[in-house]
């Protein structure tokens, strides 16, 4: 039902987005949430029977938000000012003593955090049950898939979000989220921040890369779609990251503060497509990235902008919730401190304050200035609802999985993997190395990895045969057979008689390029962003 409601809103949200820039009318931006207007439905005609309420534009029904509403309003300023932090945290023991005393809205789990998937589970149950409230607590994570996902094995480990753009299928996309966000609800995590609706510019992307589905803005969207109806499917929320768009800056915002120096009408074309696509199927909530952006407003990252979360609230026409990046990057941290940062980025429209480089200080912040009147009260309730309203819509998804789900897609994860292996030169049919071959480059666990699947399928791993050589970044390799395990754009230079595109480093990955090697499946990709000296896109239809 979840999903066919989402579906049903991005279909009229494509509709009122048509000739008109400024926006749904769900519940009040202007900070009075003491009483939201109803809901849109798109249509002067009733449902002819009773059926469940529709939901706003971005997921709750105005039911949640009302609820939420209520809630916020008993709130006092210090409970509020902590509903609207999600923090991080140090070490595999949860900061249920902080959750209690500020009422943060949530934490994030990060590598530091995860031992295994039943330490996880331990430690969100401990989380929910320190939050005491009659709404779930926000348990987000970096799960995207490829280089950036927090929890393993024994999970499920999906490749990089750019296969999906070379095997060009939304139905897999959906799957794959789906699956994903199953797992992670089995752990006990209410959030996920993905996906990625970035569109890469190639090689001078430090950033993002194989976390993009394409260089192609329309092909983003629509595997950017696919995967939020997934993820509301596994009822899971998702994060849509990192607007106004991480692929096309030169910089990586962990280190500096990235000037996009693209002019408002290129990023229209480019860069806000998929977020435009992301906000008419629903999305529920939106990551905005510390970027300054000249052309909006310059000098200002981002996520501190009132110009940047202007354009997408009324522009794109995004009425849900809006989350900074981690405010502990280097873009905020080395020219804010924990308290300013946070007032400035709430004071801008955003609703969520996510990693604050000290908890204590943001919400310290945040109390002082609604006291001062820096910062709205009806700014700050406004925030803490649409929060309490996300959370509240999220415990209606029902309950989470067994924990038996965890684990439990490694087949799908191979299937996602053989329908992106993009092949660029070679045979397209039959095998591309014969019974015994050669390992080189990549890592020791990428080696041990390509080693246990080519033995598993009955090749012989030594001395002899073709090399296959594992390229990990950008540089050319030698060797009979030459595989990109990340971004593809090393196999340009290379003049490796067979070049693979892989975009992943999983143990379905790997399973999945032995079976191209040895003619046992095809290989169904097409390159999802340019490369020069390639001799053709792939083997695949797309």
């Amino acid at each position: 039902m979840r999903h066919l409601l989402l579906l049903l809103v991005g279909a009229l949200a494509l509709t009122a987005c048509s000739g008109d820039d400024s926006g749904p009318a769900t519940q009040p931006t202007d900070g009075d949430t003491s009483a939201p207007p109803p809901s849109p439905t798109g249509t002067s005609t009733p449902s002819p029977t009773p059926t469940t309420p529709p939901p706003l534009a971005w997921g709750p029904t105005q039911a949640e938000y009302d609820e939420a509403a209520r809630i916020v309003a008993d709130m006092p300023v210090e409970r509020q000012a902590g509903q609207v932090i999600v923090a991080r945290y140090a070490g595999l023991e949860p900061p249920v003593d902080l959750i209690a005393e500020l009422g943060l809205g949530g934490v994030i789990l990060m590598g530091d955090n995860i031992e295994s998937p039943d330490q996880v589970m331990q430690a969100t149950a401990a989380i929910q049950q320190a939050g005491d409230r009659d709404y779930p607590v926000i348990i987000g994570i970096d799960q995207e898939g490829g280089t950036v996902a927090r929890i393993r094995e024994p999970a499920t480990e999906f490749p990089a979000y750019m296969t999906l753009g070379a095997a060009r299928d939304t139905a897999l996309a959906t799957d794959a989220a789906r699956a994903s966000g199953e797992e992670l609800r089995a752990m006990g995590l209410t959030m996920v921040f993905a996906p990625d609706a970035d569109v890469t510019t190639g090689p001078d992307d430090p950033t993002i890369g194989s976390r993009s589905a394409s260089s192609d803005p329309a092909l983003v969207a629509q595997i950017v779609s696919a995967s939020l109806a997934g993820y509301a499917e596994a009822g899971i929320v998702a994060v849509t990251k990192h607007f106004p768009g991480h692929g096309s800056v030169p910089a990586d915002s962990h280190e500096e503060l990235p000037v996009q120096t693209a002019g408002l009408d290129e990023l229209r074309a480019r860069d806000f497509v998929p977020f435009q696509a992301a906000v008419s199927a629903g999305a529920e909530a939106v990551m905005v990235a510390h970027i300054d952006v000249p052309a909006v407003e310059p000098g200002v990252p981002s996520s501190l902008s009132p110009a940047v979360v202007g354009l997408l609230r009324d522009e794109l026409g995004f009425d849900g919730l809006v989350v900074t990046d981690a405010q502990d990057m280097a873009a905020i941290s080395d020219g804010y401190g924990s308290g300013a940062a946070a007032v400035a980025s709430l004071a801008a429209g955003v609703d969520v304050v996510l990693m604050p480089a000290d908890t204590r200080a943001a919400h310290q912040a945040i109390v002082d200035a609604v006291g001062t009147g820096e910062l709205p009260a009806e700014r700050l309730a406004e925030a803490a609802t649409r929060g309490v309203a996300l959370m509240l819509h999220q415990a209606a998804a029902g309950a989470a999985p067994a924990a038996d789900a965890v684990g439990a897609n490694r087949d799908l994860s191979y299937q996602e993997s053989l329908a992106g292996v993009t092949v660029v030169s070679g045979a397209c049919e039959g095998p591309l190395v014969g019974g015994t071959i050669q390992v080189a480059g990549g890592t020791d666990t990428d080696r041990a990895r390509f080693t246990e699947a080519a033995e598993a399928a009955g090749l012989t791993v030594g001395a002899g045969g073709e090399v296959v050589r594992l390229l990990g970044g950008t540089d050319p390799g030698s060797g009979d057979v030459v595989v990109a395990l990340d971004t593809p754009y090393g196999l340009g230079a290379s003049d490796a008689p067979v070049r693979i595109a892989l975009y992943g480093r999983t143990p379905g990955a790997f399973r999945a390029l032995v079976d191209v090697l040895r003619g046992a499946a095809p290989a169904g990709g097409t390159l999802p962003v340019p490369i020069d000296g390639v001799e053709r896109e792939g083997c695949g239809g797309g």
